[in-house]
């Protein structure tokens, strides 16, 4: 106890000792004539107290303390040598321990300032005073970073020079130099100074210091090669260095330190050697040098060295960087990165990139690289970063909209309503009667608490006397032909829907570990098929195809298939010039030349479905004809007049009864790729460059060699323009532009056969643009392979081993990259090994839905719906450039009766409008919306409340031409429809033109959608989310005001909903944030035009889960099709929540409400009144 009281005693004691010397000097500043001996002496007893105690330190920077103005006071007006010297020592003691803070503090009460002078003053002393200079360079080389301005005030000073000479002058006195190349070093910051001191000989004086392996004075050479490095960011500088050679220069000392740095203690130095030379290479001159002086094999060789010791890795990564840097750019193998496919327009946009590109010379090469200098910042990371960036969570402040005017909801039809009356026809639910339906109910029953007693029957037509029907209508419609079957009136079941009638949160089940052979897999066993190239199917007989639940034999199997004809011209695939109408075939791809065991096949055709030990999955392609798909795919429209069938499109797909965990990229991946691609350019005697696959040249030889794989992609939704062999068990990869445009390439659809089993292929494909891919973290593309669906495994499954997603050596034309100079395409490689011989694959970029699949399934659905329960319809909402029919879906329940009030309550059900697959690359969205039609058609209780609920208005497939035709974003008029829906073009956008249009007709009939929510996929984030608009949330993110701002937060209710019962979906992962760059987009326009509060993106996610049921897993068909079935629970829990009375729902959908939802959802008042819905 008395310890701690004398410490405490002796603290008080310093403190005020501190105080009392701090006013001495204070008042030894105050007089005229400083006296030196008083500030000497009162200097150095501060010092001590300094050295001895933290605690005096840190009073002295204290806020509110003068202690530091007084010590720069005296520093600033003394001219005593030692007064000095202790003074710049007290301040070196202030900043050694917690230098951040002290040092700022020191730079904003102006200590730069009398530092530099000080300096100008004592270089005037002949020879300057070692001791003063070491010291005053010592804190300059501390209190310079904390100063922005300090090379501003550096060189205003004089300060350049003066540190120069002195360096110039004493290159043999390491303790001198050292700080004064500390000090270069921050004045090398700012160019300028860079360039000035470049001039004044600085670069060559540092490569007297630095030199080969020595043990001695190691510090000093790191220092001077940490200097060097930030001397030769200048161009100017850079230049310098390779006219006199040094880049040689540096590649050697590197090697010498390389050889004789046995132990490695001396990484920083060699690390510093390769900063210099990665300084000099950022100009083309250097890298040219570097090349020149085999640079590239000598980095490469040392890194080799490297790599087994894990410590040498900055080193290993930074050669790396070097390399790639320097690696020369190729322009891509193409004639034009302008699609292999041409679409004549019917009209040419008078500005935008199209326009840019058929502005075109035909003499300019759009392939050519036109940047002198790529002297990009680096994007990569020198250490491989295995932590995701979030590219979508921080928004730029300047991409954000601030004018609360443009933010605020306009409510503009923009077309007068004579013009929006030709959409009346898309609404005969106005205007139904019902009096020839056989309903289920011909008595009237008491109406339901949510409709208005006795309220009129709605008619919204400008005229009540004529039926829309009547009017003309000028948009080109084709006549839907329903498939009709016997069982129409039959209720179905279909895939992923609610197993048990009582719980909403049953929906998509997972399938059982148990599932049957599918019979028509069977039948296409190898025995049959293994001497056709090509299949017709122009005489298949749906009984010989449709998927059945009876054992068939294997005789039956070959009778069955025996009227297939064999096409035995074709022998590689068929020319892309077939065109599809009534009479010509469909051919399907080649199949495999070796099937399931011969002792298998007997087995595989004449075992009963109940016997297979595969899972069970009855539903599992109930939506799925073989026949009917060839009969559509017939009648689909494609640039190339697609005349081949994908055998997944054919076989169809069912989720595989396993999860997918996403997958752990080993260290170093990347770096081992890219050394195999740089090895290219250094072994080029190993490179077979040889193209076996290619678009633009249809006449390239098709190889016949056993180990070369063959490829194909000419088949809807294809997408593989040319293949390159690069060694043997290597292949790059080359996609197709969107039509017309020059890039947009991400989207890959191909078949790959001729492999050989057990062998590691790496495919690469080398043109796609994004900066950034969920294939860096953990995503796999998908493969389908035709032997293990005739094994009863008719799916997709994620394969890929050493994936990674990098920047590498293939320019990006300036007129592809908007201009910007000097860009790079990226590589996605994977390694396959195939587990058949002779196989057929298909890899895609993500689980395909072609448009053809899309039609199939609607014409299942209407045909197998319950007519009495279920009013279903679908037209022809308009056609598209290349006159493929765009489909529009009416979903709703059945009224109960033809009488007054069911007709009334049928025809006042709000709105509900949801479109998908506006970009053809997000295959994701269209399997949620599969979810979302399963659900909505299903004879579950849940969904029929749902139905009897709302009204579906649903465009399933905003853009068919760009998903027939392997685009990745654009239609065919080359742009991203989803930029269009501001002032879409009749004639180029129609069917955003025509969307737009039924929401405007809507509008006008004040009948606006309660949701309207447009399905996307995300390929650089995770889980399930949405954007919706917020005017208040969006100011939130900018400087301006919103605390006035009053804001129904019912945009909100929906997501929050969906956090609770989706499992896929992760609300933190939401924003309500209007950016100006999607100020065109359906969300913002359906929000500020047409006035729809609740207007969403919902995005998928390319890649997995991170959160959540399925955390760690990747997303497949199963879980997208829950979501979109979620997504109409959500809405049936969104309709009680809104609800302007009780909602009347059974009692089993009430046990189903979640008390988390209902407490942090609830939208209504506490006492039960209306809550505030703007939807008009």
């Amino acid at each position: 106890m008395n310890k701690v009281k004398m410490a405490s005693e002796k603290s008080v004691t310093n403190n005020s000792r501190i105080v009392s010397l701090l006013a001495q000097l204070e008042k030894i500043n105050a007089d005229c004539l400083v006296d030196a001996d008083n500030a000497r002496y009162v200097t150095s007893k501060i010092l001590h107290l300094a050295q001895s105690q933290e605690k005096i330190k840190k009073d002295m920077m204290a806020k509110g303390s003068t202690g530091i103005e007084v010590i720069l006071s005296t520093l600033e007006n003394t001219r005593d040598l030692q007064t000095t010297i202790n003074i710049l020592n007290i301040l070196l003691e202030l900043v050694a321990v917690g230098g951040n803070r002290r040092t700022s503090v020191l730079v904003s009460r102006g200590g730069t300032q009398i530092l530099l002078q000080l300096l100008v003053n004592a270089s005037k002393e002949s020879p300057p005073n070692e001791e003063l200079m070491v010291l005053l360079h010592s804190l300059l080389a501390k209190v310079g970073p904390k100063d922005r301005k300090f090379g501003v005030k550096a060189r205003i000073n004089g300060a350049l020079n003066i540190t120069l000479n002195i360096v110039k002058q004493n290159l043999q006195n390491q303790k001198l130099i050292l700080p004064c190349l500390q000090v270069i070093r921050v004045y090398s910051t700012t160019s300028v100074n860079a360039v000035s001191l470049g001039k004044n000989g600085v670069v060559e004086l540092i490569f007297k210091i630095i030199g080969p392996f020595s043990k001695k004075n190691t510090g000093l050479m790191k220092v001077a090669l940490d200097t060097l490095a930030a001397l030769l960011k200048s161009r100017t500088n850079a230049r310098r260095a390779v006219d006199r050679g040094y880049v040689q220069m540096l590649l050697t000392i590197y090697v010498d330190w390389h050889r004789h740095d046995s132990r490695h203690r001396h990484m920083l130095i060699r690390k510093g050697i390769l900063q210099a030379i990665k300084s000099i290479t950022n100009i083309k001159l250097g890298r040219k040098a570097f090349l020149d002086v085999n640079g590239m094999k000598i980095l490469y060789n040392t890194s080799q060295e490297c790599l087994a010791v894990r410590t040498l890795d900055p080193l290993v990564n930074t050669s790396s960087l070097i390399m790639r840097k320097c690696y020369p750019k190729n322009r891509l193998p193409l004639p034009t990165i302008k699609s292999a496919f041409h679409f004549q327009l019917p009209i040419i946009p008078v500005n935008g990139p199209v326009y840019q590109l058929y502005s075109l010379p035909p003499e300019v090469d759009d392939v050519v690289d036109e940047s002198d200098d790529n002297d990009d910042t680096e994007t990569e990371s020198e250490i491989e970063n295995d932590n995701e960036e979030d590219f979508d969570q921080n928004f730029k402040n300047d991409d954000i909209e601030t004018d609360i005017n443009k933010l605020k909801p306009k409510h503009e039809l923009g077309r007068p309503f004579e013009d929006l009356k030709m959409y009346e026809q898309f609404f005969p639910e106005f205007t139904e009667d019902f009096q020839e339906c056989d309903l289920i109910s011909k008595e009237p029953k008491p109406l339901s608490t949510n409709i208005t007693q006795g309220g009129p029957i709605v008619v919204p037509t400008a005229e009540v006397e004529q039926s829309p029907v009547n009017h003309a209508i000028e948009i080109p419609v084709k006549e839907t032909h329903p498939l009709q079957t016997e069982d129409c009136n039959k209720r179905p079941i279909f895939l992923g829907l609610v197993k048990n009638d009582n719980s909403m949160d049953n929906t998509l089940q997972h399938h059982s570990d148990q599932m049957n052979l599918l019979p028509s897999c069977q039948c296409l066993n190898h025995e049959i098929i293994k001497d056709f190239d090509k299949i017709s199917l122009q005489n298949t007989s749906k009984s010989e195809q449709s998927y059945t639940s009876k054992a068939i034999t294997k005789k039956e199997c070959k009778s069955s298939l025996s009227e297939i004809t064999c096409n035995k011209s074709f022998q590689h695939v068929s020319s892309c010039g077939g065109v599809l109408f009534e009479g010509r075939s469909v051919q399907l791809g080649k199949l495999c030349c070796s099937g399931p065991d011969p002792e298998e096949e007997d087995v595989s055709c004449s075992v009963s479905v109940e016997e297979q030990v595969m899972p069970e999955v009855p539903d599992a392609l109930q939506l799925h004809d073989p026949e009917l798909y060839i009969e559509i795919v017939k009648n689909t429209k494609s640039v190339p007049e697609y005349s081949e069938v994908a055998y997944p499109d054919y076989f169809g797909h069912i989720p595989p009864p396993f999860k997918e965990p996403i997958l752990e990229r080993p260290y170093g991946v990347q770096r081992t790729k890219i050394n195999q691609d740089i090895e290219r350019l250094i072994h080029p005697n190993d490179i077979i460059d040889r193209v076996v696959y290619d678009l633009d040249n249809v006449s390239y030889p098709v190889p016949d060699e056993g180990d070369v794989l063959k490829f194909n992609s000419k088949f809807e939704s294809g997408n593989l323009r040319k293949v390159i062999q690069i060694r043997k068990n290597e292949y790059d990869l080359i996609l197709n532009s969107d039509i017309n445009s020059n890039h947009y390439h991400q989207w890959f659809y191909f078949e790959v056969s001729g492999m050989r089993a057990g062998i590691a292929y790496r495919f690469n494909i080398i043109n796609c643009e994004k900066t950034n891919s969920q294939f860096n973290y953990g995503m796999q593309p998908l493969m389908y392979s035709v032997q293990e669906a005739l094994s009863g495994r008719p799916w997709w499954i994620r394969v890929g081993t050493d994936i990674c997603y990098y920047k590498n050596h293939f320019s990006r034309s300036s007129i592809a990259a908007g201009g910007q100079k000097g860009k790079s395409y990226y590589t996605i490689t994977f390694t396959i090994t195939f587990q058949h011989k002779d196989d057929v694959c298909y890899f895609a970029y993500h689980y395909p839905y072609t448009y053809s699949a899309l039609m199939m399934h609607l014409q299942k659905l209407e045909s197998t719906h319950n007519p009495q329960q279920i009013y279903f319809r679908q037209d022809t909402l308009c056609e598209t450039l290349s006159g493929n029919s765009c489909p529009i879906v009416t979903i709703t329940a059945m009224p109960e009766s033809n009488y007054y009030e069911h007709i009334c309550q049928f025809r006042n059900r709000p709105y509900i409008f949801l479109s998908a697959r506006v970009h053809p690359g997000e295959t994701n969205s269209s399997w949620v919306m599969k979810g979302t039609l399963e659900y909505l058609m299903s004879n579950t209780a849940s969904a029929q409340s749902l139905r009897e609920s709302y009204i579906f208005k649903i465009v399933p497939m905003l853009n068919p031409d760009g998903v027939i035709n392997g685009n990745h974003r654009c239609s065919l008029s080359g742009e991203d429809l989803n930029r269009q829906w501001q002032n879409p073009n009749l004639d180029l956008h129609p069917t955003i033109y025509h969307a737009k249009g039924l929401l405007q007709y809507l509008a006008a009939i004040k009948r606006l959608p309660l949701v309207f929510c447009d399905y996307h996929g995300h390929s650089r984030k995770k889980n399930v989310f949405m954007y919706g608009c917020s005017i208040k949330e969006t100011m939130w993110h900018t400087s301006a005001a919103s605390c006035e701002l009053i804001e129904d937060l019912g945009y909100r209710t929906l997501p929050k909903i969906l956090s609770q019962t989706a499992p896929a979906f992760c609300m933190s992962s939401c924003s309500f944030v209007v950016e100006k760059s999607k100020e065109s987009t359906a969300r913002v326009v359906v929000w500020r035009e047409i006035g729809v509060q609740r207007s969403y993106t919902m995005e998928s996610t390319l890649c997995g889960c991170d959160q959540g049921k399925y955390k760690g897993l990747q997303i497949g068909t199963y879980e997208l099709e829950e979501m979109g079935a979620k997504f109409c629970s959500g809405l049936l829990r969104l309709k009680r929540l809104t609800s302007p009375q009780e909602y009347n729902l059974p009692s089993t959908l009430f046990e189903i409400e979640n008390e988390l939802i209902e407490s942090s959802c609830k939208v209504t008042s506490s006492n039960g009144q209306q809550p505030v819905i703007p939807i008009a």
